[in-house]
């Protein structure tokens, strides 16, 4: 088997087990369900199409986090653009009766856009620090200060919600 035709079966392989965190991350990033899922989709046939431009210096899943990320910000952009009054397309939560969404959505939402990527490929995606690092094209350290000011940030929105 070759080294191309084993890293396409790892890719399938990759998609068919994580699918699901990648569309997480992917559908957080870009704000839409539909959106999430079409860039998952658009970054691992990129990841096939440039299988050959893998060098295997970070895990093989790193590698796919990076265009799986960069896809998803890609797609927000291009909506954003094409729809300057876009909205986010969630489903509204149904808290005592309310439509809002949940607080804790409306926080994630309230970080900068790499604090929340940083949260979302660590507790949802389930990442290393090592991994978020390859994934975003930034340093461990890196990782840890922006994990630490999101932590910080949602710390504030909560105090200010609950009621001393």
């Amino acid at each position: 088997m070759s080294r191309t035709t084993r890293q396409i079966a790892e890719l399938e392989a990759l998609y068919k087990q994580r699918f699901g965190a990648f569309a997480r991350v992917a559908i957080s990033l870009t704000g839409s369900v539909e959106l999430g899922k079409e860039a998952v989709q658009e970054a691992f046939a990129r990841a096939i199409e440039q299988v050959d431009s893998f060098r295997g210096d970070c895990p093989l899943e790193a590698w796919v986090w990076r265009i799986v990320v960069n896809t998803a910000r890609s797609s927000a952009r291009r909506a954003a653009y094409e729809d300057a009054d876009a909205t986010i397309d969630a489903e509204p939560g149904r808290t005592n009766g309310h439509t809002d969404l949940p607080a804790v959505q409306l926080w994630m939402r309230a970080l900068p856009k790499r604090q929340r990527a940083v949260v979302f490929l660590r507790y949802w995606a389930d990442l290393d620090y090592r991994s978020i690092a390859d994934a975003l094209e930034i340093e461990v350290g890196t990782v840890s200060a922006t994990l630490n000011a999101a932590h910080g940030s949602l710390r504030r929105l909560l105090q200010e919600e609950v009621p001393k």
